[in-house]
């Protein structure tokens, strides 16, 4: 056994699963360690209550895929990580990280001699029975080296995969992505708001989208998704309106900045969720003002 797992949340837990099911045992290792156990019951694969029982339990060279949050958490189990480590072992990056601190690691640990490598995955929670979409930046040497994992993780061991390039390309690549997602996103919830609020044409948006899911230029896996939930419920009256940003959007409209490449599309759908988050109440309120000054318009009051 050359392989652990560190964190075990929604997507580290179930790349977990999906392993054992191609007959791959591992090692687990969470901060929860009652989540560590209650997986390795269920799939086989080694509990480990610590880091350093981690490291001891994988026969070198080994292979530790982080699953942490991007920041702290991420920085915290690499400073915990290094000195258990030896030559010739191999640190993968598999949850969102920017790409910039993929290379600054990466050398931090090449003075150790430890490689590195950076994986963007995409997939939800539907990657344990349809496979994840992964996109890792490694040397050539790494990249054989993960070679067995990603054919188990992928849809197939021939589709889903790439080896993108240096390290930083895979979070660098899965970084557009999701740039693209927020954009997709955006538009097919403002074309849905348009329709569902059109008066006068009663518009079943349900049957819309189930419409759209077939020979329609649109069809794509956000509009099955959009479809699955509308044929249930349309109003959507029990969800607030509140959307988070994970950071690969941030890091998307921050590198337009410097490449001076424009992206307004993703950019502006970045914006569009911070608005969702109370971030233009403020703005809102000024130019409900600025109305009122102008043009005596009435302005709401709470």
């Amino acid at each position: 056994m050359e392989f652990g797992i560190v964190g075990l949340g929604r997507m580290g837990g179930n790349m977990a699963r999906r392993l054992a099911r191609k007959n791959i045992r591992i090692a687990l290792n969470n901060r929860s360690h009652e989540v560590s156990e209650a997986i390795a019951v269920e799939t086989g694969h080694l509990a480990c209550a610590t880091l350093a029982d981690l490291v001891d339990a994988l026969q070198a060279p080994r292979i530790v895929w982080l699953m942490l949050p991007a920041g702290e958490a991420t920085e915290s189990a690499l400073a915990t990580l290094m000195p258990l480590l030896s030559a010739g072992d191999l640190v993968v990056d598999g949850a969102n990280a920017y790409y910039k601190d993929d290379q600054r690691r990466a050398e931090l640990l090449a003075a150790q001699q430890i490689e590195f490598a950076d994986a963007g995955v995409s997939g939800g929670v539907w990657g344990l029975d349809n496979g994840y979409c992964i996109m890792f930046g490694a040397s050539d040497a790494a990249a054989v080296r993960l070679k067995p994992y990603m054919e188990a993780l992928a849809p197939t061991p021939t589709t889903g995969w790439l080896h993108t390039g240096p390290v930083g390309s895979g979070h660098f690549v899965k970084m557009v992505h999701n740039g693209i997602e927020y954009g997709m996103m955006q538009a097919f919830a403002e074309g849905f708001a348009l329709m569902k609020n059109k008066p006068g044409f009663d518009l079943d948006v349900g049957e819309i989208a189930e419409l759209w899911r077939h020979g329609s230029v649109v069809r794509s896996w956000l509009l099955d998704l959009s479809a699955d939930f509308l044929a249930h419920d349309q109003a959507l009256e029990n969800i607030e309106p509140f959307v988070a940003d994970s950071g690969e959007g941030r890091w998307t409209a921050l590198e337009s900045v410097e490449q001076g490449i424009p992206t307004p599309v993703m950019t502006l759908s970045l914006m569009m969720r911070f608005a969702t988050q109370g971030r233009n109440d403020y703005a809102a309120k000024m130019l409900a003002k600025m109305r009122q000054g102008f043009g005596g318009h009435a302005v709401k009051e709470g």
